[in-house]
């Protein structure tokens, strides 16, 4: 093999299959990236047998081949070369190394057989349409945070991807849930969408798709089984086993009849809670929410170091209530906001409250309160 490529295509391409492989291995294979040489262009792919990334880069090619070298080593190596340089990789056969040149500057690099490289076979993805890059961010970045992280539930540890008929309209709809919060956010369903397996998508995969996305790229190609999930992006496909579990009712959680309703102005309301859980010695500290007549005053009490209060006029004239969240949840979900105004919709102190823009807007949240 021996192959001349751009350093900055190179580079941008490990940057993109690199991350998916484990910095610590048991199998020394998936250490490795493999490139794969021929046809005018340069394959890399990585792999952690859960994830597998490839992406293609036109490539100058003297010699057709492929090898499989430390994936972390050679994207450290590309990285610190100069900008502009042309990067030659030469296989030589009989010695089990890749060297690396650009410039002045030589590199031997220990290399395994393309045969030893594992091969994430998607089988037959039934389902599949193409949706807006800008779509597929939203829905992730509206949820992500609230993916939960407790391996005893895994059904939980990711996104679950889903359509449905919404008052006559299909919907493609992403709900994550820790059990204390559940994010939940709707677009028009894409045209071939329709009938496809509800999905969860490991958090993993999630972060190196909103990765993917923020690279740029304008639309992104979706296929799916109800096991492996395939995303097509510019020259780049990450294939991704899915979640293989029951994702909970998750409409069961959302109330139906909260009828005080707040509205505040989202970035006091947010200004106000991360000052006074300033206060708070632990992140999972409750913030008290005292609403009535038009007041909403916000009180943390620590009884190692004080305690803080500050005043907010809103909307509200319903019951007065006095209800406890977690600040850190408070200051999440009003960061996923788009609008200048946030719309609590409350019952009691025991009960879960609803958090949107509006009624009727496309992101809704739902969060559990906590003993004040």
């Amino acid at each position: 093999m021996r192959v001349t490529v751009e350093r900055a295509a190179l580079l941008k391409a490990l940057g993109h299959v690199h991350r998916v492989v484990e910095r610590r291995n048991t199998i020394p294979i998936l250490s490795n990236v493999l490139l794969r040489a021929g046809e005018g262009s340069l394959r890399l792919k990585a792999t952690d047998l859960d994830i597998e990334v490839t992406e293609t880069i036109p490539a100058d090619i003297t010699e057709a081949g492929s090898t499989t070298v430390p994936a972390y080593m050679i994207y450290d190596i590309v990285r610190k070369l100069p900008d502009g340089a042309q990067v030659s990789l030469e296989m030589s056969p009989d010695m089990g190394q890749m060297q690396i040149r650009s410039g002045r500057s030589r590199f031997m690099l220990q290399a395994l057989p393309e045969s030893d490289f594992p091969d994430l076979a998607a089988g037959d993805l039934p389902h599949r349409f193409t949706l807006p890059a800008s779509d597929l961010k939203r829905l992730i970045e509206k949820t992500q945070f609230a993916i939960s992280t407790e391996e005893t539930r895994y059904y939980l540890n990711g996104i679950y991807l889903h359509t449905l008929d919404a008052g006559g309209t299909i919907v493609m709809r992403a709900v994550a849930t820790d059990g204390h919060r559940l994010a939940r956010v709707e677009i028009p369903a894409p045209t071939g969408s329709e009938g496809m397996p509800g999905v969860i998508i490991p958090r993993k995969a999630v972060a190196e798709i909103v990765k993917l996305v923020e690279d740029g790229s304008e639309n992104i190609t979706i296929e799916l089984s109800s096991a492996k999930v395939r995303l097509t992006f510019d020259g780049v496909v990450l294939t991704s086993k899915l979640i293989d579990g029951t994702f909970p009712d998750y409409q069961r959680v959302i109330p139906a009849g909260n009828d005080k309703v707040l509205v505040v102005e989202r970035a006091d309301f947010s200004k106000a809670v991360d000052r006074v859980s300033t206060i708070s010695s632990e992140r999972g500290r409750a913030v008290k929410l005292a609403l009535g007549d038009g007041r909403l005053t916000l009180t943390v009490n620590n009884p190692d170091s004080g305690s803080a209060t500050e005043e907010l006029e809103v909307d509200y004239d319903a019951a007065s209530i006095d209800i406890g969240f977690n600040a850190r949840y408070l200051l999440d979900i009003a960061a996923q906001l788009d609008g200048d105004t946030a719309l609590f919709k409350l019952a009691d102190p025991g009960s879960p409250t609803i958090i949107q823009d509006r009624d009727g807007a496309a992101a809704l949240y739902v969060l559990m309160p906590m003993r004040v």
